[in-house]
């Protein structure tokens, strides 16, 4: 049975609370002001034009307050709406500017005159009330006694009654005065509906109003619509965005009762409900039930994509409006992480769906958009990659100005923004002379500029050709004298250069599991495939680490056209649970050599966003994986049984130039084979899979 998880029998809000309203009697509307002033209503209505500011001649009264307060304005005892009271605080504002006058207005007032003038300060205030679709305002007149007359001082209170409002509506109400002293004030107010208010007896509309229930069922949330037989209510669902207006989601004409079930991924923080009769002016009464609910927020990330648009916009598409900041960040050649270029640029706070553009003067394909909240890092894009061609092997120079046109160049790098005319051992401190004439001859790349500083884009690679010059010149001896060996090997060279490049990824399950991977590599490589696993990079990943690795095989891999190959275990299964799972408990800690698990943050975002087709492949072992066991989401991509699918595992890794079937199924062959000793080995029966003795993330670890 479900268990109740939200009622709207309660007002709208985070603190529902059931109002009990005054009764106010009488269609005309009033006013009333405090002790000791003097106020009255204008007849009719004003027009609602505030006009230009101008200056006051002298103390003057203006409104410093806005208060409201609900009540039922009633023609009958059951036939009421609802109304909003407003109160307007008054003080008095400026000075006189010659005090002859001031003397004059305090004598007027003297009591102990023989002729004492009645003299007062006297101000008209205009009270503006819009609720769609309607506006309406009026005009209040106020008189001050001289002797309640203090710049500066608060002198009472104006009250109206009142306004007529629908239930559930937002009203705006603005106070200023005629002429205009001061900035008008203003106040926003949303209403309560039938729910929140002991007036289902008294307002005719609420008398038909559908009672709706929200409660949860498992991990999905059903809706349960208590009406009676036979009446028709409007349903519907949608996104109330703060960032633009309403995007409907769904909505259905139904006959009561009805429950209707939603899943537990259609949800987000501004999915709100709203339910009304099928009658004339019915009231409408709407709830937006999961703005606290984490499910709502992963989804929420999860369904948001983030865009890259020429030249400089980029735009962030989601649903509801996200609490993120976006940042542009420096990516490095060498795959390390991406260097935030705050300062001197600044955080953007992210307004989705909306082309937003970064303050470059120029795009550069090193520049990438990252998205975060202040718990993480949320998704991360280089921009204009696909216009401006793949990343390049430049330095990037942050120039900070003074305030007498004093300026400093250091290089952003890793370590840190290194000056160019330092000690350090780096690469932009060994070449600082030559990127500092780089910059003053034009050579660089401006990308920002502004009075606090510049951002400078300079090339390297002509450092690297003077370098290695030498080297070159050495290589092309060797070359003349290797030149009738190359000759004589010509075919193997052209089918090694028509050679596919494959990355294989894996899970290390335990050692037996990284003989198969090892035999299976071995095997491909006599294909010939070039193929790239950490089995045989252990030296470059201690000096990388695993996730920098990936990086730069997967980002070679892809540019040559290559594939990555995810070899899928009861290891790699279970870590890519826990990642779509998006776990609130603390990770395991992974082996400095674990590239499976380092890659799924960038393996999981090509898959979710579609970019997998084409690049991808899976794999599995008959053995030791069942079929259904590979997650849905990898299944957009072929996932092959091996060894008994190896004739089309094969062609797939060898696209194009993979040979005719009777050749292939010969080389499927030959690698079955040389799996064959290594699969014995690592084969566990299925009881052991129950004990943690078998395959899996733990398999390794046994005491």
């Amino acid at each position: 049975m479900p268990v109740p998880w939200f009622l709207l029998s309660l007002a709208l809000g985070r603190n529902p609370v059931v109002l009990s309203l005054e009764r106010v009697v009488g269609p005309q509307d009033t006013a009333r002001c405090s002790p000791g002033l003097s106020c009255h209503l204008w007849d009719g209505d004003v027009l609602c034009l505030p006009g230009s500011l101008v200056s006051a001649p002298g103390p003057v009264l203006v409104p410093t307050r806005l208060q409201t307060e609900l009540v039922l304005r009633c023609h009958e005892e059951t036939d009421c709406d609802l109304c909003v009271r407003v109160a307007v605080h008054l003080a008095v504002h400026g000075y006189w500017e010659d005090p002859e006058d001031e003397e004059k207005f305090r004598r007027a007032a003297d009591p102990e005159l023989e002729e004492p003038r009645n003299a007062s300060l006297q101000a008209h205030i205009v009270l503006s009330f819009q609720a769609y679709p309607t506006a309406h305002c009026v005009l209040l007149e106020v008189q001050v006694p001289a002797a309640l007359v203090q710049p500066g001082q608060s002198v009472g209170s104006i009250v109206f009654d009142c306004f007529e409002a629908a239930l559930g509506a937002e009203v705006q109400i603005w106070s200023y005065t005629q002429p205009r002293y001061q900035k008008e004030l203003n106040l926003t107010q949303q209403l309560p509906d039938c729910r929140g208010l002991e007036v289902q007896d008294n307002i005719q509309s609420c008398w038909a109003l559908p009672w709706l229930n929200v409660s949860a069922d498992g991990e999905d949330v059903r809706l349960v619509l208590d009406v009676s037989e036979e009446q028709h209510f409007g349903l519907s669902l949608y996104w109330n965005q703060d960032q633009g207006p309403i995007k409907p989601w769904w909505h259905s004409n139904l006959t009561g009762p009805q429950t209707i079930t939603l899943n537990h991924t259609d949800l987000v923080p501004c999915l709100c409900i709203q339910v009304w009769p099928l009658e004339p002016d019915s009231v409408r009464t709407s709830i937006c039930p999961f703005r606290e609910d984490p499910r709502a927020h992963r989804n929420l990330w999860r369904a948001a994509r983030l865009h890259l648009l020429p030249s400089r916009g980029w735009r962030l598409d989601a649903p509801c409006s996200l609490p993120a900041e976006a940042t542009l960040c420096w990516q490095a050649l060498d795959g390390g992480p991406c260097l935030p270029l705050v300062p001197p640029l600044p955080r953007e706070n992210v307004t989705v769906n909306k082309v937003l553009e970064f303050p470059l003067r120029k795009g550069h394909p090193n520049v990438c958009v990252q998205v975060s909240t202040w718990e993480k890092l949320q998704m991360q894009e280089c921009l204009w990659a696909d216009s401006l061609g793949p990343l390049k092997d430049d330095m990037l120079l942050v120039e900070t100005r003074g305030p007498q046109d004093n300026g400093s160049l250091c290089a952003l790098e890793p370590s840190g923004c290194t000056p160019l005319l330092s000690r350090a051992s780096t690469r932009a401190a060994r070449l600082g002379e030559q990127l500092l004439q780089d910059v003053q001859s034009g050579q660089c790349l401006q990308l920002w500029d502004s009075d606090l500083g510049a951002l400078w884009a300079c090339p390297m690679d002509k450092y690297i050709h003077q370098r290695w010059a030498l080297v070159w010149l050495a290589c092309l001896l060797l070359a003349a004298v290797l030149f009738l060996l190359l000759l004589l090997k010509m075919n193997p060279v052209k089918a090694a250069s028509r050679s596919r490049a494959a990355l294989l990824l894996y899970s290390a399950d335990d050692a037996s599991f990284e003989r198969l991977v090892g035999a299976l590599a071995s095997a491909l490589c006599q294909l010939p495939l070039r193929v790239a696993v950490d089995l045989w990079s252990r030296r470059d990943l201690s000096a990388q680490g695993a996730l920098a690795w990936f990086h730069a095989q997967r980002r070679q891999t892809l540019q040559e056209g290559g594939v990555v190959v995810l070899l899928f275990s009861p290891g790699a299964v279970a870590l890519c649970r826990e990642w779509l799972q998006d776990a609130t408990s603390a990770p395991r800690a992974h082996g400095p050599h674990d590239a499976f698990a380092a890659s799924l943050s960038c393996v999981l975002p090509d898959f979710l966003q579609g970019r997998a087709p084409g690049r991808y492949v899976g794999a599995y072992f008959d053995k030791l994986l069942p079929a259904d066991a590979v997650p849905a989401l990898f299944r957009s991509v072929p996932v092959f049984s091996l060894p008994s699918q190896l004739p089309d595992f094969l062609g797939i890794l060898q696209g194009p130039a993979a040979p005719r079937s009777r050749r292939l199924a010969e080389r499927a062959e030959q690698v079955s084979r040389a799996l064959q000793p290594a699969l014995d080995s690592c084969f566990r029966p299925p009881g052991a899979l129950g004990t943690g003795r078998g395959m899996g993330p733990e398999a390794g670890v046994r005491t």
